[in-house]
């Protein structure tokens, strides 16, 4: 097994690297500040080739690998949450119509998405079924050529500039399906804002990237937007889960790993008591037990990249590196926070803002406690619990 980056991967990292160095902390603790989405960010990636990396050539993208987009993320991540979430769906384009969409979906809705033309957002959580797709209420009713789709979502982010919506419906009541997972139909559709409404939720962190509330009222929606087969929708979505898994992992490292190094930058130059304060074990130990920690879920989230990319199972793998990814990011920002003691709490030093973002890896896209029922279940043979 070899754990090294490969000569694209690391021309990846430096390349890419040259883009983020322009935006600094300052950049984003404005963008914190003011709400501003990172337009500025978003269009230096779109202008360096970086959007739709892992789209097929055909249709204007890089065609990389999974793994690849891995180490893209890192990158990226290392900037903050705000930058990852600014660019994440443009960057994979909704994988779903790369593996399902017709050949004339594929040529209409991807090339823009690469070009950054289109901003794209995921219609899928909603208030009353969480984590229980299968009870979405969201209702798509066919008319003719079109659908009809009626319902609300939340936890929608970037909809306030969005263009296009991934959107989950009910095209058959859960009561008349054999199954919770039959009668949902995918679409992937223009954000019409005469039928959709949005509402911003104000939130912890993640500041410049807005998430919001939607509600959706008669929204035409013509049938070549239909990914897939009517009434499998929940199966196409499932296409997207692994890679999302992997790369919002990636995304988790890189932000610990930065947040870290400003730990350790500040437990060098710190003195009390005539001393750094880096050379006591009480600060010392704590960092280095988080190094362990980071580069553990940085060593199972290339292995559910590379079964991926190899076409084999990587579900227990993916989440795994999920779980530990969120986990280790999430200690990393306390730690630093209480490294860095009353400036920890001061927003000049980017760590407090590390510490409110970091949370919600822990939370989205899945719970740890579902994580850890997939795992139990599926690689401990253990029964379902819910």
């Amino acid at each position: 097994m070899d754990f090294e980056l490969n000569e694209q991967q690391r021309a990846i990292r430096e390349n890419l690297g040259k883009v983020c160095k322009a935006f600094g902390d300052d950049y984003w603790l404005d963008c914190d500040n003011r709400h501003h989405f990172p337009v500025e960010f978003f269009d230096a990636l779109k202008q360096a080739g970086w959007l739709g990396a892992t789209v097929p050539p055909a249709y204007g993208g890089a065609g990389l690998s999974i793994t690849d987009a891995a180490v893209i993320m890192q990158t990226i991540g290392a900037l903050g949450a705000a930058a990852v979430s600014s660019v994440h769906i443009n960057i994979f384009g909704p994988h779903p119509v790369i593996v399902l969409g017709t050949e004339e979906q594929k040529q209409r809705m991807l090339p823009p998405l690469v070009r950054g033309d289109d901003r794209a957002c995921f219609g899928v959580t909603e208030a009353d079924a969480g984590l229980n797709t299968t009870r979405i209420t969201t209702r798509a009713r066919r008319d003719g050529k079109r659908y009809i789709v009626n319902g609300k979502k939340i936890w929608t982010s970037t909809a306030q500039s969005a263009t296009k919506i991934m959107l989950i419906t009910r095209t058959t009541p859960i009561e008349e399906c054999k199954k919770p997972t039959d009668g949902m139909t995918l679409f992937y559709t223009d954000f019409n804002r005469e039928h959709i409404e949005v509402r911003e939720i104000a939130k912890m962190g993640r500041h410049a990237v807005d998430s919001n509330q939607i509600f959706i009222d008669n929204l035409p929606v013509p049938e070549e937007d239909r990914i897939g087969d009517e009434g499998k929708g929940f199966h196409a979505l499932l296409h997207s889960i692994n890679p999302e898994r992997i790369l919002v992992s990636a995304s988790a490292v890189g932000g610990a790993r930065a947040t870290l190094a400003r730990a350790v930058k500040y437990a060098r130059e710190r003195v009390v008591f005539d001393r750094p304060i880096g050379q006591n074990q009480a600060i010392q130990h704590p960092l280095a037990e988080l190094w362990t920690e980071i580069e553990s879920a940085n060593l199972m989230m290339f292995r559910a990249a590379s079964l991926y990319d190899a076409g084999k199972p990587c579900g227990a793998e993916a989440n795994a590196a999920k779980l530990l990814a969120s986990r280790a990011a999430h200690k990393t920002a306390i730690q630093a926070v209480l490294t860095h003691g009353g400036m920890g709490y001061a927003k000049e030093y980017h760590v407090e803002r590390a510490y409110r973002e970091s949370i919600i890896g822990r939370i989205a896209p899945v719970s740890e406690q579902l994580i850890l029922c997939h795992i139990a279940e599926q690689v401990l043979g253990l029964p379902k619990s819910y």
